[in-house]
């Protein structure tokens, strides 16, 4: 059995969940760029069952200029901790911030 299999029999499955609203001097360049480098991270960092995003395009107006969400999934809450002070993640975070007006992380278990 994978060990993401195990993960979700256990239900030691995180979900990571993160928002973004990007500067209004960010341009498509750089959002692209965002984008890729985010989605990349699956491949560079172990522990990522899946990662999925997506712009917004709800109708009910109430996303406050959050425009795109990344849905990150770990097998373990040990995967999580191991992500966060990655090398390829902190690359990645020094490439964002400057390009963020906010940002909103939250995390939860199924």
């Amino acid at each position: 059995m994978k060990t993401s299999e195990k993960a979700i029999i256990n239900n030691e499955i995180i979900r990571h969940v993160v928002c973004f609203k990007f500067k209004e001097t960010t341009n498509l360049d750089q959002i692209i760029e965002v984008e890729k480098e985010f989605s990349a991270l699956s491949h560079k960092i172990s522990g990522i069952i899946s990662l999925e995003w997506g712009k917004n395009n709800s109708k009910e107006g109430l996303h406050k200029d959050f425009s795109h969400c990344f849905i990150v999934s770990f097998e373990s809450e040990e995967a999580r901790e191991a992500y966060l002070p990655h090398r390829d993640h902190q690359l990645f975070v020094s490439l964002l911030e400057p390009l963020l007006d906010d940002v909103f992380v939250i995390d939860f278990t199924p």
